[in-house]
């Protein structure tokens, strides 16, 4: 683990609701983590406990939005910001099936709340990311001069893995969309050369690394964050599924100097979410 004077930025974390926690689609997530569905809300200050654990200084919490509805509104996500505002930035989420709803709910959550980022999971939806529903709020990013995030690579709950294929689907929107900072989330496994290769091709495309612990990072991944892709790779968590120091752990066995692990760990997100 990284010493706890350095920065540490999680790019991809959660404060989960009980809605959130008790979805039977993380069913397989919680048999992995061998965790237990809560009866209660958890509190807030559990999460910064979860960050302080792991030396995390901030942390991109995400809000979550489904077909169904909210899974975490932008409002609560708002108010978690509100209670710890030197710890935690805020990351939107929209409704796709209402696209002029889904442009101003994001436009509100940028130029009133102060987010950082539109954070859309292409599988919550069943649609790709090249799905025209995508493209309004694809051109409103540029707008706001903010990144989309995306979940790349198979899916842990128990939904389709195809919408996180990163070719096609991502390099469509990359050629569309020259301007459009995406990060994709999960590095993209299987089709982690798929996402380097997006990444090596497309000026602003990144990869986080959220869901995997850094001893278990591919071997190709690795070697594309020490030469090339030392700008273009961003530390993340995917908390509560992991928490920081478990995805930290194994992080010195990895060999990076002094600047790599700087990029990684906090200034790559710095420059990319404009924190």
């Amino acid at each position: 683990m990284p010493s706890s004077k350095k920065s540490i930025i999680d790019v991809w974390m959660q404060h989960p609701t009980l809605r959130f926690w008790q979805d039977p689609m993380f069913d397989s997530l919680r048999r992995w983590t061998r965790s237990q569905v809560p009866d209660q809300e958890i509190p807030l200050k559990a999460t910064i406990d979860a960050m302080d654990r792991g030396a995390v200084t901030r942390g991109l919490v995400c809000a979550w939005h489904g077909p169904s509805g909210a899974l975490i509104s932008n409002d609560e996500v708002a108010g978690f910001v509100k209670e710890f505002p030197d710890r935690l930035v805020g990351v939107a989420t929209v409704n796709l099936y209402q696209p002029m709803d889904a442009v101003r709910e994001l436009r509100r959550c940028v130029k009133k709340l102060g987010f950082h980022a539109l954070r859309i999971v292409p599988w919550l939806w069943g649609l790709p990311p090249n799905d025209r529903r995508y493209y309004p709020l694809y051109a409103e990013c540029i707008e706001l001069d903010i990144p989309v995030c995306l979940q790349v690579g198979h899916t842990g709950p128990l939904r389709s893995s195809e919408p996180g294929r990163p070719i096609p689907y991502l390099d469509d929107v990359a050629l569309d969309f020259p301007e459009l900072k995406v990060v994709g989330g999960h590095i993209g496994f299987p089709w982690t050369m798929e996402m380097i290769s997006l990444a090596t091709k497309y000026e602003n495309i990144f990869i986080d690394t959220s869901a995997w612990v850094a001893h278990r990072y591919p071997r190709e991944l690795v070697d594309f964050m020490r030469g090339s892709g030392r700008k273009k790779v961003l530390f993340g968590t995917n908390y509560p599924m992991l928490t920081p120091d478990q995805c930290l752990k194994g992080l010195d066995l990895l060999e990076f100097d002094d600047e790599t692990e700087r990029l990684f760990l906090s200034e790559n997100a710095e420059r990319v979410f404009g924190l």
